[in-house]
């Protein structure tokens, strides 16, 4: 098993959200999104059902047509095949774990 220290894998970019991308096989991708305020990830469809785990700030996750306050500890449950995106309102670090599709 590798081990991952997450908070040296902790980036921001000023300019445009880059996920930091700590693992991926076939069937299981796990992305760290780290965002600025204002940043967002446009909703989009999910093959695969995805896991969110608030680590630290605060946004606004959109789940089909539920709007879901983000805070830091929050685990959010993304189904397979339905629409997810998320909106920065205070610096954000969210770990990501997609798998199956």
């Amino acid at each position: 098993m590798k081990h991952i220290d997450l908070q040296e894998k902790i980036t921001f970019h000023k300019d445009h959200f880059i996920p930091n991308i700590l693992y991926a096989s076939p069937k299981v991708k796990m992305p760290l999104i780290c965002m600025e305020p204002g940043q967002v990830i446009p909703p989009h469809g999910g093959n695969s059902a995805g896991i969110f785990y608030v680590k630290e700030g605060k946004g606004i996750f959109t789940l089909d047509d539920e709007k879901i306050t983000m805070e830091k500890g929050m685990v959010i449950v993304a189904p397979e095949g339905s629409s997810r995106g998320m909106k920065c309102l205070e610096r954000m670090v969210v770990l990501a774990v997609s798998a199956g599709g």
